[in-house]
């Protein structure tokens, strides 16, 4: 019975460690903004959260990269590596412009 206590919590402790590690990040989003995608832009990280409302994002997710582009058409296809959409779209998402919160970039 110990042994399978012991194997119970330790797998337990795996998964939520996998989980979080695994999960989006919008201050890493902000981050990558500031690095990859400012600059191209040309404007902030809050005006271009501010494009669109939580709901609006939400319905852009899939399409992410491609209203990346439309919004700032001099950004290079390696800033939109699938990889950074999670976080793009976290940080999009959170900083919308219905959400109240307000980034520091």
């Amino acid at each position: 019975m110990k042994k399978l206590v012991k194997v119970a919590l330790a797998a337990t402790l795996l998964l939520s460690l996998g989980a979080t590690t695994a999960s989006a990040d919008s201050a890493k989003g902000q981050k990558l903004y500031k690095k990859k995608l400012k600059s191209a832009c040309g404007f902030s990280g809050a005006d271009m959260a501010g494009k669109h409302t939580q709901e609006e994002w939400e319905e852009k997710k899939d399409t992410l990269a491609e209203e990346i582009k439309h919004l700032c058409p001099s950004v290079k296809d390696k800033a939109l590596k699938a990889k950074f959409m999670p976080h793009y779209y976290d940080f999009f998402h959170n900083f919308a412009s219905d959400s109240g919160n307000v980034p520091s970039c």
